[in-house]
């Protein structure tokens, strides 16, 4: 589509892709949407993006990202029949993390029909500069039936501009100084009766914009410096499987894999402060709890890899003065041999703070459990370090074994089912 014209879409269940090559130098990119009744939002809400990922409406929803080769998609899951009939438009926007979208190649916006996998719009941008936020598209009202334009507007203020430009509060952190009143002295005089004030009412927590991406080139970050002390953090996993492959140094295939073949399992070991070890996981039903210790709860079990659904587990940060450190890890429990072409992509989300995330790095060792990130607790400062580092068991010796040795756990293993 050329910038400017529009498409009608069907009022059924749409897959908004955001998508571009990565490469050396490229900059990350996330996908968010808007929803606005007279070009602005109502409230913040009305903003879905990473750290707000669905609309209380159901009608918009995050989903993720994933890359496959090279290949970056970002998307968000649209459902036309539950947008609110007060809604006008959905703004579907880019933002640039760590550069512009002039560095970005091959951008581009596509809808898809979800039901019959039909795609019903593509917008290539090719005229991108100095933008770090971008409006590639809008979904919009016309004569009771919904249509798609190719925007292409561009913002050099990043996410931040963009989402104030609709309305949206910022979390802008900033350093305060004490002030003193300059209001006008009142001079004494006879009391004057006045109503009790109404109870104040709290205004709405400001939109948080930031997140913390994890590399090998800055692996670390202090939860306790970002804010995220207290309440749960939510660590997620998710996951897409490429190709079908039978055992290590088979012939890979091209097909894609069914996610329901493969299980994968999030576990924890941990060790708190009084000494005491543990793991929590789905084997032996290990499931922790939340608001007992180990102060860890697993949340379930997941095949798909859903960045909405995928392995959760939670942590308790109102009781981090019990941890002493806390490995999360990922084994294969059935469908696999090795983590080969498994794009993964692991998120601790603090209840406050900004979240945490980063990627897999591709497996290249028949390896069938991996360790995702250490949390260790020195002196009162909670730090998160991502690890990324596949192991291979010896023969006989299980995935969970095989994590303990490596990071020097010191416990006993026994067979375990689920």
């Amino acid at each position: 589509m050329p910038k400017g014209s529009n498409v009608a879409v069907p009022t059924t269940g749409l897959r908004v892709e955001l998508g571009w090559r990565s490469g050396p130098g490229v900059p990350d990119a996330d996908a968010s949407a808007l929803l606005l009744v007279a070009g602005k939002v109502r409230s913040d809400a009305d903003f879905v993006f990473y750290n707000q990922p669905a609309h209380a409406s159901g009608a918009v929803r995050h989903e993720g990202k994933r890359d496959t080769g090279g290949q970056v998609t970002d998307t968000l899951i649209v459902d036309l029949a539950r947008v609110e009939p007060a809604i006008e438009t959905v703004v579907l926007a880019a933002s640039a993390d760590g550069g512009t979208f002039g560095q970005v190649p091959g951008l581009y916006i596509r809808v898809v029909d979800e039901r019959s996998g039909t795609e019903v719009a593509r917008f290539d941008s090719a005229d991108a500069g100095v933008e770090t936020a971008f409006v590639l598209g809008e979904l919009y009202r016309r004569q009771g039936a919904w249509k798609f334009r190719a925007v292409g507007q561009g913002y050099s203020s990043g996410l931040e501009g963009l989402a104030t430009d609709y309305g949206i509060t910022v979390d802008e952190p900033q350093h305060m100084e004490p002030t003193t009143s300059l209001a006008s002295p009142v001079t004494a005089s006879a009391p004057v009766t006045t109503p009790p004030p109404a109870a104040p009412t709290a205004p709405p927590a400001p939109v948080r914009l930031t997140k913390v991406t994890l590399t090998k080139e800055a692996p670390a970050v202090s939860l306790t410096k970002q804010g995220g002390t207290s309440g749960a953090m939510r660590v997620n996993l998710n996951w897409e499987v490429h190709k079908q492959f039978t055992g290590w140094g088979s012939k890979l295939g091209r097909a894609v894999a069914n996610h329901a073949d493969l299980d994968l399992d999030l576990c924890a070991l941990f060790e708190l402060s009084d000494g005491s070890k543990g793991v929590v996981q789905a084997l032996g039903n290990a499931f922790g709890s939340l608001h007992r210790p180990p102060f860890i709860h697993l949340d379930g079990d997941d095949r798909t890899g859903a960045v909405t659904s995928g392995e959760n587990l939670s942590i308790n940060l109102d009781h981090q003065q019990a941890f002493r450190r806390i490995l999360i890890f990922v084994t294969i429990y059935e469908g696999a041999r090795s983590f080969a072409d498994l794009h993964a992509t692991v998120t601790l989300q603090p209840q406050h703070g900004a979240p945490v995330e980063f990627s897999l790095d591709e497996c290249t060792v028949p390896s069938t459990v991996c360790a995702l990130a250490l949390i260790t607790n020195q002196g009162g400062d909670l730090t998160v370090r991502r690890e990324a580092r596949y192991l291979v068991p010896e023969r006989g010796v299980s995935p969970q074994r095989t994590v303990d040795y490596a990071y020097g756990w010191g416990m006993n293993w026994t067979p375990g089912r689920k």
